[in-house]
């Protein structure tokens, strides 16, 4: 696997902090023009700057550093709710990121309505698979349902 370049790591962890360049080098004690260096891959950070950056954008090192590895600090105490998971959720969230106000509010409400409809429709499988209301559904039973309805020959 090809290790990733240190310059795409600064830029995407400043992207996803919503940080600047200048905020950047100000919060992490680093000259504009060392990091502009770094940016460009004209220069690699040395290790006390790698540092200074990762602490900065509250990132591994190692993944700065191109490595696969996760991007949050192993050593943080970050809940699960803030780390992603996979590219699509941070994708997703530099994405969202980018609205402006009117369109993040149409992205929160069509996310909750997709999430709405998708509960219900668990619930309504289960529901009309059976014809007795007051019958504790088990795993087994869903999934018999579930081969009923997913088999063409029963539809013909």
């Amino acid at each position: 696997m090809e290790k990733a370049e240190i310059k795409d790591r600064i830029r995407e962890a400043m992207e996803l902090r919503e940080l600047t360049q200048s905020e950047l080098s100000e919060k992490a004690k680093i000259d504009k023009g060392q990091l502009s260096s770094y940016l460009s891959g004209k220069y690699k950070p040395r290790q006390r700057n790698i540092e200074a950056l990762a602490k900065t954008l509250n990132v591994d090192e190692a993944w700065l550093m191109g490595f696969d590895s996760p991007m949050e600090p192993q050593s943080a105490n970050v809940s699960n709710e803030n780390r992603f998971n996979s590219d699509d959720e941070r994708t997703l969230i530099l994405s969202y990121r980018k609205l402006n106000d009117k369109n993040k509010k149409k992205c929160y409400i069509y996310t909750n309505t997709l999430l709405t409809n998708q509960q219900m429709e668990d619930e309504l499988i289960v529901k009309a698979a059976h014809k007795y209301a007051n019958v504790d559904v088990t795993e087994e039973m869903k999934q018999h349902a579930d081969d009923i309805m997913n088999n063409p020959s029963e539809w013909e």
